[in-house]
């Protein structure tokens, strides 16, 4: 992994690797990336050492991205089960760093709370999906996190989200 390299961090979503840096916790002294996301500017710190264990990935390629094209469009799934079981289901589907699950998760949920507000847990999830998804569109379209966001309500057909 070099400096300058973008790829997707299960959870956090897309971002770029913007330098190395060593820092001593409990007396060990460790070498981090610094992993900077565009939404939020979030850094976060990961260890070298570690890389391997965090499922990190590459971007999608423009292929891919027709597809994710397709599932934002795609109709809505049948909301089965509690929304503590549904959430749960996301959940780990959001663990697994998929861009596919989390622009289905984001599509259903959108179009769900468009209709009746969701639980604080599946808003939370529905902003986390949002987050994983948009992060990584704006660096394969080269876009920005403003224009993406645009652009998936209008694909999911939901009304724009507003800031609360």
């Amino acid at each position: 992994m070099n400096i300058g390299d973008k790829i997707v961090y299960p959870m956090h979503g897309a971002g770029e690797i913007t330098g190395i840096e060593e820092n001593e916790v409990g007396g060990v002294v460790n070498s981090y990336y610094i992993f900077r996301l565009p939404m939020g500017d979030m850094k976060l710190m990961l260890p070298v050492d570690k890389i391997e264990d965090i499922g990190l990935r590459e971007l999608i390629t423009r292929d891919q991205l027709e597809k994710v094209v397709e599932i934002l469009k795609a109709e809505t799934d049948p909301m089965l089960g509690s929304w503590n079981k549904r959430f749960n289901t996301n959940l780990e589907r959001l663990k697994t760093g998929n861009i596919f699950d989390a622009a289905a998760i984001a599509r259903n949920l959108s179009r769900q709370n468009s209709k009746k507000k969701v639980s604080s847990g599946e808003r939370r999830l529905l902003d986390l999906s949002r987050q994983i998804l948009i992060s990584e569109l704006v660096y394969v379209c080269n876009k920005t996190p403003e224009e993406i966001t645009a652009w998936v309500d209008e694909l999911i057909d939901v009304p724009p989200q507003s800031a609360e």
